[in-house]
C-alpha cells in the first residue's frame, strides 16, 4: 500500500508529464504554423521588413531544448559536457570550456594566461568592442595595429614596430568570418615568445590551410549570439589544447569551484559564466547542421555579389580568400573613397525607409567615448581601419534570406546611390 507521500508524487509526477505533453503539443502546432509562414515567404514577393539577421530554427532544435526541459538538468548537467565535447571534436582541438558568452570566454582566457596590469596585449583596432574590453578588465593594455584594407584583419606585417619588453600576447581577430594571418602571426608570437589568442566569435566553420578556425592559437574562443552561424541564445565557448588552461576557465567560470573538490571549495577567484543546459542543448543542435548553415550563407553571399558588383561606388567582399574556406558573419559592402560619413548615413537611413534593415560595421574602438577618454586616442592614429569603418555597411544577412529580398536589397541601394 502506498504512502500519502508516495501517493503525493505520483500525482506530481502524473501531473508535470500531463503538463510537458500540452506543451509540446503547442510547441509543435506553433511550429506548424511557423513552416506556414515559412512557405509562404518563398512563394510570395515580401514587402515586408527585411532584417539585418535572423537565426535558423527549426523542429531539431526546439525538440532538443524540449527535451533538456524534461529533466531536472537544466545546468552543470550532461548537455553541457556533451555541447563541449562536440566542439572539441570539430574544432579539432583537445579541449573546450562552454561559457554564457564569448566575451566571458575572452576574458577567461586572458585571465587564465597571467596577463594583467602593465601588460600589454597588441590587437586590433577593426572589431567589436569585447575584443578589447577583456583586456582592460584584467588592467592590461590594448596595444593597436592597423588592419589590411581588403581583409579586414589586423596587418601582420605592422605588429613587429609595436612589441616591447611588455608585450605578452597577440589577440587577432577573425572579422566578419574571415581568418586572420594565422601563419605568419604564428611565426611572430614564435619568435617573441608571444601568446597567441584567437578571437574568431565570428568564424566557426571557417577553414584555413586546412585547420578549422578556433584551433589556431595557443587559446581561441566562439560566440553564439542568435546573429551568428550558429546560436546558443546566450554563449560562447573556449577551444584550447592546453589542459591546465582548460581547467583554470571550467573552474572560473563558476565562482572558482574545484573541478576536482567538493561543491562548496572555491580555490580561486572566478565568476558566474555559467552556460545553462538548455542553452547547450540549442547549439548541439545547431553544430550538427554547421555544414547545411555555412552552404546557407556562402549562397547568400553569392547572390549579393551577383546583384551589387557592377553598381558604381560600391566595394564588394571577395567570395574567396587563398588556402580558406569562408564563413559569412555578415555581409559588409564597403562605399567608395568619396564618400563620407554623411553620405552614408544619408545611404543608411534610406535603406531603413524602405524596411531595410543595416548597420555600420564595424566603429574603430579606439574612438570609441571610453577609449578617447580614458585611453587618449586621437583620430587619424589608424588611417586605414577609421577609412574603412567610416565607408562600410552590413545588409540584411541570415541563412534563409531570400533571393528576391537579396535583388530588393540590391535595387535599393543602387537607387540610394545614384
Amino acid at each position: 500500500m502506498k504512502s500519502d507521500s508516495q501517493k503525493n508524487f505520483s500525482v506530481t509526477t502524473t501531473g508535470l508529464a500531463k503538463h510537458h505533453a500540452r506543451l509540446i503539443t503547442k510547441v509543435a502546432l506553433a511550429f506548424r504554423e511557423i513552416e506556414k509562414r515559412e512557405e509562404n515567404r518563398k512563394t510570395k514577393p515580401s514587402i515586408d521588413s527585411i532584417p539585418l539577421a535572423s537565426p535558423d530554427i527549426t523542429a531539431s532544435e526546439i525538440e532538443a531544448v524540449l527535451a533538456v526541459l524534461a529533466t531536472p538538468n537544466l545546468s552543470l548537467g550532461p548537455k553541457l559536457k556533451e555541447f563541449e565535447e562536440k566542439i572539441a571534436a570539430y574544432t579539432g582541438t583537445k579541449y573546450a570550456v562552454a561559457v554564457n558568452s564569448g566575451t566571458s570566454a575572452l576574458h577567461l582566457i586572458i585571465k587564465a594566461m597571467g596577463i594583467g596590469p602593465g601588460d600589454e596585449v597588441i590587437t586590433t583596432p577593426f572589431s567589436f568592442v569585447a575584443s578589447s574590453n577583456c583586456i582592460i578588465f584584467e588592467g592590461a593594455k590594448p596595444i593597436f595595429v592597423d588592419i589590411d584594407p581588403v581583409s579586414y584583419n589586423i596587418d601582420p606585417s605592422k605588429i613587429e614596430g609595436k612589441i616591447t619588453p611588455r608585450t605578452k600576447a597577440i589577440l587577432a581577430v577573425d572579422v566578419f568570418g574571415r581568418p586572420a594571418d594565422w601563419k605568419e602571426l604564428h611565426r611572430i608570437a614564435k619568435k617573441h615568445k608571444l601568446l597567441l589568442i584567437e578571437d574568431s566569435a565570428e568564424a566557426i566553420g571557417s577553414v584555413y590551410y586546412g585547420k578549422k578556425a578556433g584551433s589556431y592559437g595557443d587559446a581561441a574562443i566562439f560566440a553564439f549570439y542568435p546573429n551568428k552561424q550558429i546560436t546558443t541564445g546566450e554563449g560562447g565557448v573556449i577551444t584550447t589544447n592546453n589542459s591546465h588552461l582548460a581547467e583554470l576557465c571550467a573552474s572560473m567560470r563558476n565562482q572558482g569551484h574545484s573541478v576536482r573538490g567538493s561543491w562548496l571549495e572555491h580555490p580561486r577567484l572566478g565568476y558566474n559564466y555559467r552556460i545553462s543546459d538548455i542553452n547547450c542543448a540549442l547549439g548541439i543542435a545547431q553544430l550538427a547542421r554547421i555544414d547545411e548553415i555555412v552552404t546557407k550563407r556562402a549562397r547568400v553571399a553569392k547572390w549579393y555579389n551577383q546583384t551589387l558588383k557592377n553598381i558604381p561606388g560600391l566595394t564588394v567582399p571577395a567570395l574567396t580568400m587563398p588556402n580558406t574556406k569562408i564563413s559569412w558573419f555578415v555581409y559588409v559592402v564597403r562605399l567608395a573613397d568619396a564618400y563620407t560619413r554623411k553620405d552614408r548615413a544619408r545611404i543608411m537611413l534610406g535603406l531603413k525607409k524602405h524596411g531595410i534593415g543595416c548597420r555600420e560595421y564595424f566603429p574603430v574602438i579606439h574612438l570609441q567615448k571610453y577609449f578617447r577618454e580614458e585611453h587618449d586616442h586621437q583620430a587619424g592614429s589608424f588611417p586605414i581601419a577609421e577609412h574603412v569603418s567610416d565607408r562600410t555597411i552590413a545588409l540584411p544577412f541570415h541563412n534563409n534570406l531570400s533571393q528576391e529580398e537579396v535583388r530588393r536589397v540590391a535595387g535599393t541601394l543602387k537607387t540610394l546611390l545614384a
